[in-house]
């Protein structure tokens, strides 16, 4: 829905989903579900490519428009806490999005269960690079919450720049492996050869191109996996920045 014009549609509440309903399901079992519905009056979704959808790096984007990384990531944190997303569509009406997740009964959840660590946080100056707005957005708010001066760029090339203008700007630097324009193993190398000292942390949903060993062999501090909790994210933070 990039064009003017056109419904967005989100709704929410609860249902009851049965063993017919869940049948051809993967993902789910017949049980009590919350459900998030989201609908457009957009383009809709030819049949040839709605098994695509969900896909790493599937797009119908233009090249310098993203990554096609987004409801990849999305499907996957639905599907790791045990729900999953169903979806509709018509070429020229739009689509609808269901997403479910099991409801979680508070009387259900057992007395001895472990309290969460406390998550370390810290006033560094932080710079977070990924050409998707929505995910600078949540980083920037997860960040914040932990106490860190943040900024974000949605190009990597604009972020090389800032940090050549003032390469002791910033303390650790976050990056997403697949952005257009310069992927985030070669951004780290201009980075590292500008100043080999600054902390970097990269981050991937998929990639055949990089993994733990390669990243570690560029000098890139930590390398982590999407999706990310908030809890994993602090202490990666924190372990990078006190052991630098």
């Amino acid at each position: 829905m990039s064009e003017p014009g056109g419904t967005l549609r989100v709704s929410l509440g609860s249902t009851k989903l049965d063993s017919d309903f869940v049948a051809d399901s993967e993902d789910l079992i017949s049980g009590d579900y919350i459900r998030l519905t989201i609908s457009d009056t957009g383009h809709g979704i030819p049949p040839e490519i709605m098994d695509k959808i969900f896909d790493p790096y599937f797009t119908t984007k233009e090249q310098d428009e993203g990554a096609g990384m987004g409801l990849a990531v999305t499907f996957g944190i639905v599907r790791m806490h045990g729900g999953s997303i169903l979806v509709e569509s018509q070429v020229g009406k739009g689509s609808v999005f269901d997403v479910y997740l099991p409801q979680v009964r508070i009387a259900a959840i057992e007395s001895d269960i472990e309290p969460l660590e406390p998550m370390p946080t810290g006033n560094e100056a932080i710079l977070v690079v990924d050409d998707e707005d929505l995910v600078v957005e949540i980083a920037q708010q997860m960040l914040d919450r932990l106490g860190y001066r943040v900024e974000t760029q949605t190009d990597p090339i604009a972020a090389l720049e800032a940090i050549k203008a003032n390469p002791d700007r910033f303390d650790l630097i976050i990056l997403d492996m697949t952005m257009p324009r310069m992927t985030g193993d070669k951004l780290a190398k201009e980075i590292l050869s500008i100043r080999f000292d600054i902390p970097i942390i990269l981050c991937t949903g998929y990639s055949s191109l990089i993994d733990e060993d390669k990243a570690k062999d560029i000098g890139i501090a930590a390398f982590v996996m999407k999706p990310i909790s908030m809890q994993e994210l602090a202490n990666t933070i924190r372990n990078v920045l006190d052991t630098r």
